[in-house]
């Protein structure tokens, strides 16, 4: 029997444990071409909540009842595929439960780079991936420039902070509290702002950056960008990724700043991770950024498919330093 995590109930708000159940469901037979795995780890993020609720978007909306899906790294335990043996560790989207039965077709073997199996769903997968793409294809980043960066102790955030590194840039990153501020210096970023101190992110990325800033990587919205806007050089560009200051809340972020775009040029684009198809240098310019030292990182681990739910909903108050997963 598979156990997997439903949507019980559409959130108002933020979302509580009553809008998640944890069923029982029978598994099928294996027809040809499909492998059964077991989830080893589960990967939640913030984009999930969007999926929550009945609105078109990029992604269908979670069907009330069934299981959920998210990033998973599983074992193949059963196989009727022939290019994919029992024992290969896959990566999936089936997540949000123990077990599941997919065509080949929707699993990849794990790629031989010398790192540990979870990676796949951080810095080696989406979440690396995304950091990746948005701060040299979308911000279209270049050595000596500034980049401010929201939320720079999570997955994404601090990914950016280390490629921005490792590409010479000087990096300006926020966070909220003295303990993920000081993470983010011995990233490597050259200055943090404490989002939680009290001190308006205007006022502090304006002493930050008092030439300004090239390019924003947001994963925040809400003051982040109005801060960056505010601080916006002349043809910056805003690679946004996520905006979760208002993901569980319906008020629109202020945008107080955002005439300033037309005399500086700033080029704003959101972007999502399914957008870039090829990997291949992406795997090659990590690898490099990992074996020249230029890469950490930090994990926060629930463990047991019965904590994914409060996995979920740490993200929403700061309960993670780096890449949030469950382990199974």
């Amino acid at each position: 029997m598979m156990k997997a995590w439903t949507l019980a109930a559409r959130p108002k708000g933020t979302p509580v444990d009553s809008d998640f159940a944890l069923v029982e469901r029978e598994l099928p037979a294996l027809n040809e071409g499909e492998v059964r795995v077991a989830n080893r780890w589960l990967s939640v993020d913030p984009y999930m909540r969007g999926r929550m609720n009945d609105t078109k978007s990029y992604v269908p909306p979670f069907q009330l009842g069934e299981p959920m899906q998210g990033g998973a790294i599983g074992e193949v335990v059963e196989s009727r595929a022939d290019d994919i043996a029992v024992g290969t560790l896959v990566t999936h989207v089936a997540g949000w439960r123990d077990e599941a039965v997919l065509p080949a077709a929707h699993v990849r073997p794990l790629p031989d780079l010398g790192v540990e199996p979870q990676a796949y769903l951080g810095q080696f997968g989406m979440t690396g991936m995304t950091a990746y793409y948005g701060l040299l294809q979308i911000a279209e980043a270049k050595p000596g420039e500034t980049v401010f960066v929201s939320a720079a102790a999570g997955a994404v955030g601090s990914t950016v902070v280390q490629i921005a590194k490792a590409k010479g840039m000087t990096v300006i990153g926020s966070a909220g509290g003295a303990e993920k501020c000081d993470w983010v210096r011995s990233l490597g970023a050259d200055a943090v702002i404490d989002y939680k101190s009290g001190r308006s992110v205007v006022e502090a990325l304006g002493e930050a950056a008092p030439d300004g800033i090239d390019v924003y990587f947001d994963n925040v919205g809400g003051d982040h960008l109005d801060a960056a806007l505010a601080h916006a050089r002349q043809n910056a560009r805003f690679a946004i990724c996520g905006m979760i200051d208002v993901y569980n809340d319906a008020k629109p972020t202020s945008l107080k700043y955002l005439a300033r775009m037309i005399g500086n040029r700033v080029r704003m684009q959101g972007f999502i991770f399914g957008d870039f198809k090829d990997h291949a240098a992406f795997y090659r310019d990590m690898a490099a950024i990992l074996k020249d030292g230029g890469l950490q990182h930090e994990e926060t681990v629930f463990e047991g498919l019965d904590k994914t739910p409060q996995a979920f909903l740490a993200l929403f108050t700061g309960g993670n330093k780096g890449k949030m997963l469950v382990k199974l």
